[in-house]
């Protein structure tokens, strides 16, 4: 049996793309493995309270004798977050670009794991483990666009799952998302279709080349 971890960071729950991309890698990963256990983390909806973090942050320099009450339960939130990601043999992250930078909901859930001494600076305990992302946008961000260089998301993103968690990880994108209710964008709105269309394929091709990985080290 193998397990999955799934955090979703829209704040949509109907017409999300990155909800909809990580459900085609979700289903497929369970479809070719026969048997998968999903743990789910949906920061979009039910995001970590603002402020564990400073609470957890401060209490890991506080000799554990001397913590308040308050302290000890922000260190149990970051230690269950970390059980949850310790416990998966993949890893799956859908997380839209928001504003141009990191959807809230992900960096705070984020910043609050990352206090667990599990997490901590130094600490790989994930390194080499498949995992994805899944990032939309609502426009153009690629090189030569008005926009190129305002997406501050996603190469934060990469930075730290890929190089601070040091995870297998692989990115799936999609752009243009926004095209289909935006009038200024309606010559888009083909491209966007074959974006999400791209992202869909990319999901479950991955999600194959996964379940061979795991159903190999089985």
């Amino acid at each position: 049996m193998s397990t999955l971890f799934r955090l979703d960071a829209s704040i949509r729950t109907a017409g999300s793309v990155t909800r909809t991309v990580a459900d085609t890698l979700e289903s497929t990963i369970a479809g070719e493995s026969g048997d998968l256990t999903v743990i789910r983390r949906d920061v979009g909806r039910h995001p970590v309270a603002s402020d564990v973090w400073p609470v957890s942050a401060i209490a890991g320099h506080v000799p554990a004798s001397e913590r308040t009450p308050e302290q000890l339960a922000a260190l149990q939130v970051a230690a269950d977050l970390g059980d949850e990601l310790s416990q998966a043999d993949v890893l799956l992250f859908a997380v839209p670009l928001y504003n141009f930078g990191v959807a809230q909901g992900f960096k705070t859930w984020f910043d609050v794991t990352a206090t667990d001494p599990r997490f901590g600076p130094g600490r790989t305990p994930l390194a080499g483990r498949p995992a994805f992302l899944v990032t939309a946008r609502g426009g153009g961000y690629g090189p030569g666009t008005p926009r190129e260089g305002w997406d501050h998301s996603t190469g934060w993103l990469r930075r730290v799952l890929g190089d601070v968690w040091r995870l297998d990880l692989r990115v799936i994108e999609a752009e243009f998302t926004l095209a289909e209710v935006t009038p200024q964008m309606a010559a888009l709105r083909e491209a966007a279709k074959q974006q999400v269309a791209d992202a869909h394929a990319a999901a479950a091709a991955g999600a194959r080349s996964v379940a061979r990985q795991l159903a190999a080290a089985a």
